[in-house]
């Protein structure tokens, strides 16, 4: 059939152009008065008809997405290329080659997963905690590292099935990387804005039933101890090293110019006790003990090393 409304379309010019020519033999005729006037009507009428004609297979055309212009003698299309409404990826294809496809009938299911949303399922009795705008970040099943970011855009007003549950619909925002429709998730539903210190979960190392961390620090790792069991005489130098044991002679002077440069490009830490909060998402709400200065940096990776560095070594926490 949109073979034959092709052929339609290309012959109805010449027709047109007839239908012109015949309305202006009849209007030449009819101010000369050896014409009759319905004949100038009727013509008249014949190439609005034409006219109208041409219009409705022009719009027909495009609507099978076929370029009116682009159709000749020589390029009569035979087939049809269906254009999708949305774009995405195809999960389904329910119709099958030399099947008959009316308007009504599906041929592919198309996922856009660029419009994906959360659908989570809350029970009754966290209901009154859920609000429209709340931020939900969420992990998927197969890969928890990854964290994801939501926003409730809908509360459900009945309860789902058998599970006694209300669904609360969420708009994905951000990155959508690996998201697939169908997935199972785990959410986590900010209630409340509450400001509170964090860190990785790596960040924490645990010793003798206490939490600590590390910070970096420039204090002088042997500050605020004593070194190797003697006394120092007046005059005497020495580097930060803890020395063995002997006695010195006055004015005995060592040289540790070999020993200093291999502490200058050493980096000192400091051992922190904190207190543990909940942990979520991968990181840990800490109380330090005592006070940390502003700007201070954290190790947030390899601090069980530091941490069984300073074990093994007998050392002092810096």
């Amino acid at each position: 059939q949109f073979i034959q409304l092709q052929e339609e379309y290309i012959t109805i010019d010449s027709r047109i152009t007839l239908a012109q020519q015949e309305q202006s033999r009849q209007q030449e005729l009819n101010e000369g008065s050896a014409g009759a006037l319905k004949n100038l009507q009727t013509a008249t009428a014949d190439l609005n008809a034409l006219m109208a004609r041409k219009a409705s297979l022009k719009k027909q055309i495009q609507l099978m997405g076929i370029n009116p212009s682009s159709i000749n003698r020589e390029n009569l299309r035979s087939a049809l290329v269906v254009t999708s409404p949305v774009s995405g990826t195809i999960s389904n294809e329910l119709a099958k080659i030399g099947s008959y496809v009316d308007v009504s009938s599906p041929v592919v299911e198309i996922v856009d997963n660029g419009l994906l949303h959360l659908d989570l399922q809350v029970f009754e009795r966290d209901l009154p905690y859920m609000k429209i705008g709340q931020v939900v970040n969420f992990t998927i099943t197969n890969n928890p590292k990854v964290t994801y970011t939501a926003k409730v855009f809908n509360i459900g007003s009945s309860f789902e099935n058998e599970s006694k549950t209300i669904a609360v619909h969420c708009t994905v925002v951000g990155n959508k990387t690996g998201l697939i429709d169908g997935m199972n998730i785990t959410g986590m539903v900010s209630v409340e804005d509450v400001m509170a210190s964090t860190v990785a979960n790596d960040a924490i190392v645990e010793a003798d039933g206490k939490f600590y961390i590390f910070v970096h620090t420039d204090k002088d790792p042997e500050a605020g101890h004593k070194e190797g069991g003697h006394e120092h005489k007046e005059g005497e130098s020495h580097d930060q090293k803890a020395e063995e044991d002997h006695d010195h002679k006055p004015g005995e002077k060592h040289d540790h110019v070999a020993d200093n440069k291999q502490t200058e490009k050493k980096i000192n830490f400091e051992k922190i006790e904190v207190v543990k909060g909940v942990s979520e998402l991968g990181y840990t709400v800490i109380t330090p003990v005592t006070e940390i200065p502003k700007g201070v940096k954290i190790v947030t990776k390899g601090a069980f090393f530091i941490n069984a560095k300073l074990s093994n070594t007998g050392g002092h926490e810096h």
